[in-house]
Order: structure tokens, then C-alpha cells, then sequence
């Protein structure tokens, strides 16, 4: 088969990642293109991946009403000469909102949307950026009805399916894949910057959504003996935010890690600290390698990953002195993470027959 997979950029974000692993796994039977709207790259492209860049910048407006006619023309021109190349195209994948709107304006057959995150928190968040924000995120959303809906997560579709704003053709839930091999033989990587004192570690960009002052302050009521890594952009923003906390002397940032999975297996526990997810990626990246978690039991993904006597890990959303207490029960019991039920249900050759199967 013919599989085009577009998306907004190819910068560290974990729906990026997704589909890299996911193409990692479809291009051993298919054919694969990554076309990313975006002329950047942050992830280490694998050889054998195809790349393609719609536009040859940051390409951050391109949706806005003043060009979405011009970049939906581009991008369907590109689809036609990639089938003049390759035959006819059998599975498209759209990510993130600047991807959706120009395929959902577009006349490509064969697209389905990938829905990364809580709809509904997306456009809580965005309301506090102001009204124009609000209403370009709401219209993006609204754009996706009529169109078939892929979740990350069941929670993700319930959400969507019990609610108004989005009335898709047909939905289903597939989880993230993972090469669960690649992550164990990553986390065994020797790396002479990780630190041998005990850590607790956070992996996610410096976002609002992501709640580093939640972390922060949880942090803050924990044994001084711990450091907290943080795998994240933004460095100096995170030192400037932790002085408030009076953790900064605590803290160690060595930003964007191309395996980030060493850090993760040699950390004392990970933490997410969150208030909203679709699905996510580093919780079960860390059980994975062996690694206890944490997570605030945000809409949505954590509960689905934290079952049965994991569940006891999860902390209600924006409560650092309840996230603190989580934090310091994982590190006194230590369970043992290496049978987590959600480990037998992301694997990537499984996810990928799930998303082949949307061909019919």
C-alpha cells in the first residue's frame, strides 16, 4: 500500500514521535511518506522513512482564512504528483489542527484524523488565550465533521462522541505504538551525563498544558536528597520558574534528548503532572523500561495506563500537596512495573494492522 502520513511539523512533541514509530513499523510492508508542513526537524529521520516538506518554513499561518485556499491547492498538488509517482494513495493520516484543516478543505480521498488530546481541554486552554485563539481552535475542530476520527485513547472518543461540537462519519480508538524492543535496548545506552545521585524525572515541553508549577511545588515538599531532571525545550524558562519554588539547585536540564529512555530507566520514578492528554506516550515508555510512575488523573490516558494496583499512582488534576504524596508513596514501595496490562496493548506491529485495517 501507498500511506502518506502529513503533520503539522516534525519538532519534539509526542504526536510527532507517534507517527514516526508508526512509520517505522508500516514501512517494512508498505510504503511510507512523511509530509511535514513544516521545513523542521528536531527527531533523527530513519533512513529508510521518506521526508517531504510542503513549505519551506515554520509554515504557522498557512491555515489562517488569507492563504488556506493557496495551501490547500499546494498540498493537493503535491498529492497528485505523489500518485503520478507511486499509483493511487490508500491510507492518509492527518495530525494536529494546522494538517486537518487544509486535508478537511481539501478534495484527498482516503484521509482519517488522528485526535491526540481532549477536545474539550484544548478548548478550555485556549479560551484563556482570548477570543480570536478560542475561535480558531473551535473552527478547526468543527472542520472535522463528517470525516472519519481516529482517538488515541477511549477516553478521547467517548469525549467526542458524548458531546456536540463534532460529528464525525465514523470513529474508533487506537492507541500510540510502540517498539517496546528499541525502548529496552535504548535504556541501556550508556551515557556519562546522567547523574549516579537519585532523581525523579519529568519529560515534556515547557507548556501550560504540562503544569510545570504543579511539579514544581509537589517537588518542592520532597526529600532534598532528589533531583529533578527535566527533559524539556525552554532551559532557562524552567530555571526562572523553580527559583519561585526554591528548587532551582535541584533541578538539572539537559533539554532535547534524542533517547530520552536511559534517563528515564535510571530515574527513581517518573512524573506527569498534567491537565489534559490524549494518550501519553512517556507513562508507558517508563513502564516499559521498568520504570514506576506518577500521573494527575487528567482527561485522558492515565487511568487507561495505570490499572488495577497502578492506579493507586494517580493524583487529582492542579494538587501539588496530593501529587507530592504520590510522588513519595512510588518512591517508598517501588512497585514492580514490568507486567502493566497496557504493555501488551501497544505494541507497534498491532497498532499498525489496526490503523491497515482502515483501508477495509
Amino acid at each position: 500500500m501507498n500511506i502518506v502520513i502529513v503533520i503539522d511539523s516534525l519538532a519534539g512533541g509526542g504526536a510527532e514521535k507517534v507517527m514516526l514509530t508508526l512509520a517505522q513499523q508500516l514501512v517494512k510492508t508498505h510504503s511510507v511518506t512523511i509530509l511535514s508542513l513544516a521545513n523542521k526537524y528536531e527527531y533523527t529521520i530513519p533512513a529508510n522513512i521518506k521526508v517531504e516538506s510542503l513549505f519551506s518554513d515554520k509554515a504557522t499561518k498557512v491555515d489562517r482564512f488569507w492563504k488556506i485556499n493557496k495551501s490547500v491547492a499546494k498540498l493537493e498538488a503535491w498529492f497528485n504528483n505523489k500518485q503520478k509517482q507511486t499509483g493511487p494513495i490508500d491510507l492518509v493520516l492527518s495530525n494536529l489542527d494546522r494538517s486537518n484543516n487544509l486535508l478537511a478543505k481539501s478534495q484527498i480521498k482516503n484521509v482519517h484524523f488522528v485526535m491526540h488530546n481532549s477536545v474539550n481541554a484544548e478548548l478550555a486552554r485556549q479560551k484563556k488565550l482570548g477570543p480570536f485563539s478560542y475561535y480558531y481552535l473551535k473552527k478547526s475542530k468543527q472542520n472535522l465533521n463528517g470525516k472519519s476520527l481516529v482517538c488515541v485513547s477511549k477516553g478521547v472518543e467517548q469525549e467526542i462522541t458524548q458531546g456536540h461540537l463534532i460529528s464525525p462519519s465514523a470513529i474508533t480508538t487506537i492507541y500510540n505504538p510502540f517498539n517496546l524492543v528499541d525502548i529496552k535496548r535504548l535504556s541501556d545506552e550508556v551515557n556519562t551525563q546522567i547523574p549516579q545521585s537519585p532523581y525523579v524525572i519529568h519529560v515534556g515541553r515547557l507548556a501550560k498544558q504540562k503544569r510545570h508549577d504543579i511539579l514544581f511545588s509537589a517537588f518542592a515538599k520532597l526529600d532534598k536528597k532528589y533531583k529533578l531532571v527535566l527533559l524539556c525545550n525552554k532551559p532557562s524558562k524552567a530555571f526562572k520558574l523553580a527559583k519561585t519554588y526554591g528548587i532551582e539547585g535541584q533541578l538539572i536540564v539537559p533539554g532535547f534528548e534524542q533517547n530520552p529512555y536511559n534517563w528515564i530507566k535510571q530515574a527513581e520514578a517518573l512524573v506527569l503532572s498534567s491537565d489534559f492528554e490524549g494518550l501519553p506516550t512517556v507513562l508507558i515508555e517508563a513502564l516499559a523500561v521498568g520504570t514506576p510512575v506518577v500521573s494527575t488523573n487528567c482527561t485522558f490516558g492515565p487511568s487507561e495506563i495505570l490499572t488495577n494496583d497502578l492506579a493507586k499512582y494517580l493524583a487529582p488534576v492542579g494538587h501539588s500537596d496530593e501529587l507530592a504524596a504520590k510522588i513519595e508513596l512510588v518512591l517508598n514501595t517501588k512497585p514492580n512495573v514490568d507486567n502493566a496490562d497496557i504493555l501488551q496493548k501497544v505494541t507497534a506491529e498491532q497498532v499498525a494492522k489496526q490503523y491497515l485495517a482502515l483501508c477495509g
